[in-house]
């Protein structure tokens, strides 16, 4: 995607000053909050890169954890952590740079790689809500339907639209001219910052970007909805107290989850939100950039009990290696 972003800086030159790079004032506070908060936002970023990484480990070296509904938590852990690191790095660097700066093209990249990323995240929370569906209500025909190529189909597709959805658009945006102020009050580079930035207004492109986003989230919310009320109607019929208590626990955890990530990513992208506080804006955020990426592999693996005892042993033979 490169070749949609550069030379950004050459396609503005009608403008009296062009913004060569954008100040990233992230969150405010004396240096103790900022040492605080590059602390807290470390510790975070490092369990969430050594959970997921787990997670992969476990099922990429388990034998026992190769099949439809691993792969795609594997798949998942590895999306995670993407979309963890296309916003954590630069904001740890930024609180502790002087500057705060971000270049015009970093800033662009950002913006795309951090809006793709989260479109893939929306369609895999469909796809292992349709896979859970799936082996729920339809438990005979799930080998013959989740078979590994269908499989690995279902996570090209999600992994292609997410990054095929916002090109367009997002390359409109860099085109606009930039003449001056630079200042974004935010910890990345997104949508109505930029816009509140430009210099000429753009409400064609501010509609297709804001529609687009719209319906990834109303359509893929919705499935997720339908796919859990069916599997929750499924578990009442089961005759086992303890299977429905476990079932529902785990249904449970999963919703809390799918609607913390969209609830919050919702208030932010189904239209603008000129009049939402900044500082409210900044912690929705964090939520479902940040937060969600930490406990995502909590609720979706670690209380699976086969990914636990993978994850059990692979820890036990790696301190049966340190003591050999």
């Amino acid at each position: 995607m490169s070749f949609f972003f550069v030379d950004l800086r050459s396609m503005n030159k009608s403008a009296t000053h062009v913004v060569t790079e954008f100040i990233l004032l992230g969150f405010p506070g004396s240096w103790k909050i900022q040492i605080f908060l590059f602390s807290l936002f470390l510790v975070i970023y490092v369990l969430t890169l050594l959970g997921n990484g787990a997670i992969i480990y476990a099922v990429k070296c388990n034998p026992q954890l190769h099949n439809p509904m691993y792969f795609l938590l594997g798949n998942f852990a590895f999306l995670e952590i993407s979309y963890v690191s296309s916003t954590v790095p630069n904001m740890l660097a930024n609180i502790l740079s002087k500057t705060k700066a971000i270049s015009f093209s970093g800033c662009f990249f950002q913006f795309y790689f951090f809006f793709s990323l989260g479109t893939t995240e929306c369609l895999f929370l469909a796809v292992m809500a349709y896979d859970r569906y799936l082996a729920i209500c339809h438990p005979l025909q799930y080998p013959a339907i989740m078979t590994g190529r269908f499989c690995s189909k279902l996570v090209s597709f999600c992994w292609l639209i997410g990054f095929l959805e916002y090109p367009i658009p997002i390359f409109f945006i860099s085109q606009l001219p930039f003449c001056g102020p630079n200042i974004i009050d935010h910890f990345l580079c997104d949508m109505d910052p930029l816009m509140a930035l430009a210099c000429a207004p753009a409400p064609i492109t501010e509609c297709i970007f804001y529609t687009q986003s719209s319906l990834v989230l109303f359509f893929t919310s919705m499935y997720i909805l339908r796919s859990y009320t069916l599997l929750i109607t499924a578990v009442f019929q089961v005759p086992c107290a303890a299977g429905r208590r476990k079932a529902f626990s785990t249904c449970g955890s999963h919703l809390l989850v799918v609607s913390l990530f969209y609830g919050t990513v919702m208030v932010m992208y189904v239209g603008p939100t000129y009049d939402v506080p900044t500082l409210l804006q900044k912690i929705l955020t964090l939520v479902y950039s940040v937060v969600t990426p930490l406990f995502n592999p909590l609720i979706y693996s670690l209380r699976n009990k086969d990914m636990k005892l993978a994850l059990r042993n692979i820890l036990f033979g790696m301190r049966i290696s340190q003591n050999s």
